[in-house]
């Protein structure tokens, strides 16, 4: 049977059959990328230096921001936490902005080029306005000086700049963690090796820039230096796009695939027109034949035996042989396909918010807890949100542990040349985030037993903190990293920047339900009278509780996560016969 397609002849295959590439017809080809540009090591050592000076220049503002909004532009508590959680959450949803471009239109440098423009100009006027129009006298801020009430002009150029900000470095993070992905074949053993290394260096470049910006830039501006923060901020963004540029003439680039969504909306339309048509085993399927799939850029992917009735989509049918295709009657079995790998990632993607709540507590919950210790170092107060360095720190010494010592011994047990699949270390880092939960509501109740009746702070000492923010530092390795190499491994060719955005998206929405988990179990603990689990004077109220009842949560969101990883099945593409597929659904 055939059928005149969109693109090149077209192949019927069966329910249950696969197609078969030879090695002519390799990944490189079908991935449309250009085989004059080499890739490798170098061009990807460029974009981990770009990652680690645009992430200092992003925390050299979102560090203390809500100390500025505090003390510059003369907001309350609440009202500047509230705009803190809000900036960060866009922030994390401006990923999917970025992907979608990239994905389908752009391409990955086109969209790291425009998205850096934008976060280098935020920062230019944010450094600007601070310094010709907030800061008013000069180094007010600092907690002693107060500022001059902000003008209007001023409060509406401040918050487009940070915007701005978040707009450029949120459109910019997922794409240029698929441009480092893209530097290297995957038909290439070693190389793809390599990409799984490239992530692990990817989040330590982040946590590198992130260490200098908690510790030197958090200084200068608590101190009421903001001018000079913004500006070193501004430097370090200049320096990232210019070693962005410099590698220009060595990436390995590839093609966008056009928008997504019609094609997901063509599945699903077509499969409702054939809701009637029976499929059975045997029932040809319509598919393109040749060495492209008929999403451009895109390799084919083979049949899977998940989600049958999309199937539908792909059946041909009398009047499919009497005129020529139509997209949104008949789609090819890569387009279904496609459509039920985000089907299949879903579950996984949605287990990961609950870790990303217990990694939002590091901003909020547990510097309200570093507030109220001893964090006296002879005549040097030590400020709360410093600890965060603590958790830095984690990162980039498991990061090592981990490349070093931990993988060569999983690989003698398991047999995985990587030692251990992505579902493996994602789940791994759930276990991580729950131990973290429990030293953290330990050390609450330790906290509450040395509590002076009448002195807002305890004695204990701050540093009492260490052991839950080593813990998620080190949660971080395995559940970030490994989520990186997952969603960008198993999302599509047509949507890789997607895949590899929905990290962020997960940070975002685990700050947005760590703040509906606040106001639900205030509601709670308020009722009769009480002063609740987290009232103003934390001395009268029970924080560990409130830790205790995460680590439940990521306990039971585990217990699902066992369930969906053994039941994901990876997706199958067609490469090269050297190439080997991903382990399925194994942890």
């Amino acid at each position: 049977m055939e059928i005149i397609p969109q693109k090149g002849t077209a192949s019927v295959v069966h329910v249950g059959e696969s197609l078969h590439l030879n090695y002519e017809d390799s990944a490189k080809a079908k991935l449309c990328i250009d085989n004059r540009k080499p890739g490798g090591w170098g061009p990807a050592s460029l974009l981990l230096v770009n990652q680690g000076l645009a992430t200092l220049a992003f925390f050299g503002v979102g560090v203390n921001l809500v100390l500025y909004l505090t003390r510059v532009l003369g907001q309350d508590n609440a009202s500047a936490a509230n705009n803190v959680s809000k900036w960060t959450g866009t922030v994390y949803l401006f990923s999917l902005v970025g992907a979608f471009l990239s994905d389908s239109y752009w391409g990955r440098y086109l969209t790291c080029s425009l998205f850096q423009v934008i976060f280098v100009s935020g920062l230019l006027l944010l450094s600007l306005s601070s310094w010709f129009i907030l800061l008013k006298p000069t180094n007010c801020g600092n907690g002693v000086i107060t500022c001059m009430p902000p003008t209007t002009l001023g409060s509406i150029i401040f918050y487009l700049a940070i915007y701005m900000v978040a707009f450029g470095y949120g459109g910019h993070q997922p794409t240029l963690a698929t441009l480092g992905a893209d530097q290297f074949d995957e038909s290439v053993p070693k190389q793809r090796n390599s990409k799984s290394g490239f992530f692990s260096l990817f989040y330590f470049s982040l946590n590198a820039g992130s260490l200098f910006s908690n510790t030197i830039l958090v200084y200068y501006e608590d101190t009421g230096k903001w001018t000079l923060g913004f500006w070193l901020a501004t430097g370090s963004a200049i320096l990232a796009l210019i070693a962005f540029l410099l590698g220009s003439s060595s990436y390995r680039y590839v093609n966008a695939s056009g928008n997504p969504l019609p094609r997901i909306m063509q599945v699903f339309v077509a499969a409702f027109r054939k809701w009637n048509v029976r499929l059975t085993e045997g029932e040809p399927l319509y598919e393109v034949e040749g060495s492209e799939s008929a999403i451009q850029g895109s390799r084919k992917i083979y049949h899977s035996d998940e989600f049958l009735f999309l199937d539908k989509a792909a059946i041909v049918t009398e009047q499919d042989l009497c005129s020529p295709p139509n997209p949104w009657r008949l789609c090819s079995v890569t387009q279904v396909e496609e459509v039920k790998c985000l089907f299949r990632m879903l579950p996984i993607w949605l287990c990961t918010i609950i870790y990303s709540l217990v990694f939002s507590q590091m901003a909020s919950i547990f510097v309200e807890q570093g507030d109220v210790m001893n964090s006296e170092i002879g005549n040097f107060h030590l400020p709360a949100a410093s600890m965060s360095s603590f958790d830095i720190c984690s990162v980039l010494i498991f990061t090592g542990i981990y490349r070093q010592i931990v993988t060569p011994i999983a690989k003698r047990f398991t047999g995985n040349p990587r030692g251990l699949t992505e579902l493996q270390r994602m789940g791994i880092g759930i276990i991580i985030s729950m131990l973290a939960m429990v030293a953290a509501g330990v050390t609450e109740m330790e906290r509450l037993k040395r509590v002076i009746p009448g002195v807002r702070v305890s004695p204990m000492s701050i540093f009492w903190q260490v052991p839950q923010y080593v813990l998620v530092g080190a949660s971080e390795v395995f559940m970030y990293v490994g989520q990186l190499e997952f969603f960008n491994g198993q999302a599509p060719d047509g949507i890789k920047s997607f895949g590899s955005s929905l990290c962020m998206a997960s940070i975002s929405l685990g700050n947005f339900v760590s703040s509906m988990l606040v106001n639900i179990v205030m509601r709670i603990t308020t009722g009769g009278n009480r002063l609740g689990w987290i009232p103003e004077n934390l001395n009268l109220g029970h924080m560990d509780r409130f830790y205790f009842l995460i680590a439940a949560l990521t306990a039971v969101d585990f217990v699902v996560y066992v369930f969906a990883a053994r039941w994901y099945k990876a997706i199958n593409v067609e490469e090269s016969e050297h190439s080997s597929s991903t382990n399925e659904g194994e942890i």
